[in-house]
């Protein structure tokens, strides 16, 4: 009994590997187109990536961002020839099980990293559009310093103070962002003041004449002079002018000279940057001068020490 159960079984297994010989056999045209497919489409992939490389570094330098789009596009491209080499074969079953589930499980990872792909798409855009470049002096999202890096996620700077900040892509492309060196030029503002005994056409011109033979001052840009207000001490102006900007020292350097020549050319000049000035009134209704008030006060002392006596 036990020598024919064995002898069955061993038919039936042998009619099953007979089976899926033939079965073979008769997919083995399909298996190599599919193949076939699957050379083509890597070849494809390949060529894609080179494309895509070529065209993207003629718009971003990052080659973050350039490797991992070319990479992504030859994904897409084998993955496209694996489901029809998938379907040659007639395991459509196969290719709709995979489709759900990349689905799913792409809606999952779309919810659970939706900050990481907001930063990643914005690290993106910003790549392309190119805002800022490596070295720029940029202010975004109140911090002002030198761009370092950008990478898929943050946007690194070092600002003035030399501390390294790393802001999300997402909020330096949601955000106002200043590039203080994308023109190469930058407008310095001074305030100051003259007293209300100085010439003031005289006080221009020779502030004027001051600034415009600091340094690196652009004349050709124009120097500007405005008296904008009567100030408690003195009338006080506004002075612009314009300089080449590439560094912080260009800008600041050029400004502290500045300062220092108008105040040179002042001194030359008699021309008075006058010191805060208050006046003190004590009297009641005002206007009555203060050796007046301490002479009535005397006054005052003497009459009632005489009552007294």
């Amino acid at each position: 009994m036990y020598f024919l159960d064995f002898n069955s079984s061993f038919e039936i297994v042998v009619d099953k590997v007979d089976a899926w010989i033939t079965e073979f056999i008769s997919m083995l045209p399909n298996l190599v187109v599919a193949l076939i497919v699957l050379i083509i489409f890597y070849v494809l992939g390949k060529i894609a990536r080179k494309t895509v490389t070529n065209l993207l570094v003629r718009v971003t330098d990052n080659k973050t961002i350039v490797s991992l789009l070319e990479t992504i596009v030859g994904i897409i491209i084998i993955g496209i020839g694996v489901f029809i080499a998938l379907s040659i074969l007639q395991l459509d079953g196969a290719v709709t099980s995979l489709l759900a589930g990349a689905g799913i499980i792409g809606l999952a990872l779309g919810f659970a990293f939706q900050d990481i792909a907001s930063n990643f798409i914005s690290g993106v855009i910003l790549s392309i559009r190119h805002p800022f470049g490596l070295g720029d002096i940029i202010e975004t999202n109140e911090f002002y310093g030198v761009v370092q890096k950008l990478n898929l996620r943050n946007t690194i700077i070092r600002t003035v103070t030399g501390q390294i900040v790393y802001i999300p892509n997402k909020s330096v492309f949601e955000n106002p962002l200043q590039n203080y060196t994308s023109t190469g030029l930058r407008r310095i503002d001074l305030s100051c003041g003259v007293s209300y005994g100085d010439d003031l056409e005289n006080a221009k011109k020779v502030a004027i004449e001051a600034v415009d033979n600091v340094e690196h001052v652009l004349s050709d840009k124009g120097i500007e002079f405005y008296y904008d207000e009567f100030g408690d001490s003195s009338i006080n102006f506004k002075i612009r002018f314009w300089v080449t900007f590439t560094t912080n020292p260009d800008f600041w350097n050029v400004r502290s000279e500045a300062i220092i020549a108008i105040s040179k050319a002042f001194d030359e000049n008699d021309i008075m940057i006058p010191f805060p000035i208050r006046t003190l009134d004590f009297g009641i209704r005002g206007g009555e001068k203060l050796n007046t008030m301490v002479n009535s006060g005397n006054n005052i002392g003497k009459e009632n020490s005489g009552k007294s006596r």
